[in-house]
């Protein structure tokens, strides 16, 4: 049985995501800092039929998350996915515009976007390795693409990440293991501006099942729920 570990799991992208994979035969593991709503997670998951369980960490403590995702690869016998999207950047963050960053606004989203994922990413690296075949999922805002103003020190941070994804995708090349990046360009449920675009949860969530499969493609910039952009 195959296993997906999802890094900032809640209940929209994470769960959609979750049972994306889990439709087609994986195990889930849930990593998030909250206990509590991890295990509500796990159980509607359990409840569907899913073999889920809960690993709570901080991605801000590349210690305790380094020690879930071992936990994980040991309740599961391996991780074969990783999806890294810390809950929350642009919506729960300080923003700042561009003029207006200190060095510090920025810091602080590296820590939780880039520095998350290398943590997490080596963490469960090494066993691809080995096994000749993994693949890694890290998603952001579509302004790591075309930045928004407003997300001056997000995007800055996003965008590092996007950069680095993209170089680890050439660097994987050959190697069996895919990385890939999914940039998120519309509002995630019905609640948006007014005049946003959105689409659901689960519209978006086989965009991660389609990148797991098609593994020559090292990004999808996902703008609604029938047209994507891909490189």
């Amino acid at each position: 049985m195959s296993a997906i570990a999802i890094v900032g799991a809640g209940p929209g992208m994470g769960l959609a995501i979750a049972r994306t994979f889990a439709k087609q035969g994986f195990d889930v593991a849930l990593i998030a800092r909250n206990r509590g709503k991890l295990d509500d997670l796990a159980a509607t998951l359990t409840a569907e039929g899913v073999t889920a369980a809960a690993f709570p960490a901080d991605v801000l403590d590349h210690d305790q998350l380094t020690q879930a995702l071992r936990g994980a690869a040991d309740r599961f016998g391996g991780i074969d996915v990783l999806e890294y999207s810390p809950g929350g950047t642009a919506h729960s963050a300080a923003r700042t515009v561009p003029s207006a960053t200190t060095p510090s606004d920025v810091h602080e989203q590296m820590d939780f976007q880039l520095y998350g994922a290398i943590a997490a990413t080596r963490a469960v690296l090494p066993a691809m390795r080995e096994a000749g075949t993994g693949t890694l999922l890290y998603t952001t805002g579509a302004g790591s693409v075309s930045p928004i103003t407003m997300f001056g020190n997000i995007n800055a941070a996003a965008a590092a990440l996007r950069n680095w994804v993209i170089n680890l995708h050439g660097e994987l090349a050959g190697t069996g293991i895919q990385a890939a990046h999914v940039a998120i360009g519309v509002w995630i449920g019905t609640h948006g501006p007014e005049g946003a675009p959105t689409a659901t949860a689960d519209q978006i969530a086989p965009t991660y099942w389609d990148l797991h499969t098609h593994r020559d493609q090292a990004e999808t910039v996902f703008t609604g729920a029938h047209q994507d952009q891909t490189r």
